[in-house]
């Protein structure tokens, strides 16, 4: 039996509809921030294991970003929100 994602648009649906495209905690640092900010953000990273928040494409389906809360050690889904809310939030 395939893993299941909960699209919030699409309902459960097979883990192969959609593409993992990176970490959810990453902070884009500001067009001005110094070169040193650009080279953290985009080159080192942490390899965290456990609980870890990363935007998922539902590419096969409703094509909508989403925000998936997983265990990267277990592949246990603890949530999965619409990206867009994330970021309507990083706005406020």
């Amino acid at each position: 039996m395939a893993s299941l994602i909960t699209c919030p648009h699409c309902g459960a649906r097979p883990k192969e509809e959609f593409t993992i495209r990176g970490s959810a905690s990453v902070v884009r640092p500001a067009p001005s921030a110094p070169d040193e900010d650009w080279h953290r953000y985009v080159y080192v990273r942490d390899n965290e294991r456990g609980r870890i928040l990363e935007y998922w494409h539902h590419a096969a389906g409703c094509r909508r970003w989403l925000v998936v809360d997983r265990s990267n050690v277990t592949h246990e889904v603890f949530s999965v929100t619409d990206a867009a809310g994330k970021t309507r939030e990083a706005a406020q």
